[in-house]
């Protein structure tokens, strides 16, 4: 098959949902498929970014969006759907196109209806909440531990005052565009012959919280992860760090949880460093707290992926204090294929791959996390026995080539 995949980011500098996509077209492409893969270049910091990797050379769209709220989105929807739709209708008319699989917000409503008028199967894959919330993340409030509920205008109301300070009046005539916003990429992916949720969550808040648009086209097939790659990249790599250490890793974030990151450990009463993998607007707050810390907090910043893969491999365990509803992590994904304890928030998909007590520790609260922690930290036999679990869990459910059979089967029964 010929198989365009227009996704908004791409390796070697993105995050996990680049790499996703990446372990999609490399997979595909190793069973015989041809590629075509196109991404939208709107920041201008990106540039450092073309080029190919791994033999894939994503067709570039220019575009361009001013740094201001509600304008910067109005030019990257509103504005950028309609040139993206027409180009890649082009594409598809160019190289016989035989299925359009967006990935990602910037990609996923243009796909969809290029592929519509062109007469193509058209699929959507959907890693986070960005057709049922504005933000993307269903967090109203980041001090609140409940998620929204719905994108009514009273609750966008609450989402704006953290969001814009002082200023928030201004920003409450915003809501109808908002809304419409929302509808327009909805309606966008009701049109889809299938829309690809990564985790069980997802897909049930995707039915649930799309006013029924969606519903019949979802289906879930998870992120794919190159099991044997990840493995075979850090064997025979020394520790970064002498001696044992917990390991987070991720945006330094609220939707991340990074505030109960802290607070857990210090429950835990962890007796070994602590390693923060990461960067983000939190970073400031993290570091003040973490020079009053009971035990010793190494941030480490933005680290290529090599290195971020190392540090995990090494780790006693990883500490995974998500406060947003996760799709289908990919810090989780790759540390379990490495065989890692892992002591995780209870969020969206997070239970698909950790399992209670089979595969890791699932929590409901910063202290009960905290306790799992410390269970991990104190028992090797624990430990040894739930990092196992997860790496069979993986193998079976993620690997790129289990994933990957699954997409084509869709492509097949969509294709007729």
């Amino acid at each position: 098959m010929r198989v365009l995949i227009a996704t908004d980011v791409f390796p070697p500098v993105c995050g996990g949902s680049g790499w996703s996509t990446y372990e999609l077209a490399r997979g595909l492409r190793a069973r015989g498929h041809e590629i075509t893969l196109v991404r939208p270049r709107i920041d201008p910091r990106q540039e450092g970014d073309a080029g190919v990797f791994d033999g894939f050379r994503p067709i570039e769209f220019h575009a361009w969006a001013p740094n201001a709220p509600y304008l910067r989105n109005y030019f990257k929807n509103e504005l950028l759907y309609p040139r993206l739709t027409r180009f890649l209708r082009a594409l598809i008319r160019e190289r016989d196109i035989d299925i359009v699989h967006g990935q990602h917000r910037l990609t996923g409503p243009p796909g969809v209806s290029a592929a519509r008028e062109e007469g193509v199967p058209v699929v959507c894959t959907i890693r986070d909440y960005w057709p049922v919330c504005y933000w993307s993340d269903l967090i109203h409030d980041p001090a609140d531990e409940q998620l929204c509920p719905a994108c009514t205008p009273a609750m966008m109301t609450r989402c704006i005052r953290p969001r814009a300070g002082a200023a928030w009046p201004l920003a409450v005539p915003m809501i109808p565009y908002m809304r419409a916003n929302l509808r327009d990429k909805q309606r966008a992916l009701a049109c889809a012959d299938a829309v690809v949720a990564v985790g069980s969550a997802i897909a049930r808040d995707l039915r649930a919280r799309s006013g029924g648009l969606i519903h019949d086209a979802v289906v879930t097939i998870p992120n794919p992860v190159d099991v044997g790659s990840i493995r075979s990249a850090t064997a025979g790599q020394p520790a970064p760090l002498a001696g044992s250490y917990a390991l987070y890793v991720g945006k330094l974030e609220p939707n991340k949880g990074v505030s109960k990151l802290l607070p857990a450990t210090a429950v835990a009463g962890l007796d070994i460093p602590l390693v923060i993998v990461g960067d983000g607007s939190e970073r400031s707050r993290l570091e003040r707290e973490a020079r009053a810390a009971s035990h010793r907090v190494c941030f480490t910043g933005w680290l290529p992926r090599a290195e971020v893969l190392a540090w995990m491999r090494h780790a006693a365990l990883l500490v995974f204090p998500s406060h947003g509803p996760e799709s289908l992590s990919r810090v989780l994904l790759e540390a379990a294929a490495l065989g890692r304890p892992i002591a995780a928030m209870e969020t969206g998909g997070t239970g698909d791959v950790v399992i209670h007590e089979r595969t890791g520790l699932l929590s409901h609260g910063t202290d009960e996390l905290g306790r799992h922690v410390g269970m991990l930290r104190g028992d090797p036999e624990m430990r040894g026995r739930l990092g196992a679990a997860a790496r069979r869990h993986v193998e079976r459910t993620f690997d790129t080539p289990v994933v990957v059979e699954q997409v084509e089967a869709l492509y097949e029964r969509l294709r007729g």
